[in-house]
């Protein structure tokens, strides 16, 4: 099953807050246990939401909205796309993580869902391209 591992953002990483140097080695040591055990496919810290924008929809309206949004404890400072053989055992790989933030912080385990998973909706054709999309992008997953 595969995962997206999301690092909460915190007033520090909004803020622009660079890690330790002991955090940043920390972090690269269990990102290298991550890839030996096979379990890390992908990730990549975020930029401060102050740096982004949100495309707004409406019907067929479109909006754009300058960050920095305001609700952090809402937002991402981080993630990784893990394959793990269930919830727990990515729960287990989170709980040896190093506190990813100065202060006290919070990271978001969620499954990431499948094509069969929207049921009804998904026409043979619709899979046929998924899986050609998936293909040209190299996503095994």
């Amino acid at each position: 099953m595969r995962y997206m591992i999301m690092v909460k953002a915190t007033a520090d990483s909004e803020a622009g807050a660079m890690p330790t140097r002991e955090l940043m080695e920390a972090m690269m040591a269990y990102n290298e246990e991550l890839v030996k055990a096979g379990i890390m496919k992908g990730g990549d810290g975020l930029q401060p939401s102050s740096k982004g924008v949100r495309v707004q929809f409406d019907g067929t309206k479109r909006s754009v909205v300058d960050g920095p949004f305001a609700e952090t404890k809402e937002l991402v400072a981080g993630y990784w796309l893990w394959e793990c053989k269930s919830l727990d055992e990515a729960i287990a790989w989170v709980k040896r993580c190093p506190n990813p933030m100065p202060g006290p912080s919070e990271i978001e385990i969620r499954p990431i869902g499948d094509l069969a998973d929207f049921g009804e909706v998904v026409t043979p054709e619709t899979e046929a391209t998924w899986r050609r999309l998936k293909s040209e992008i190299g996503d095994k997953g």
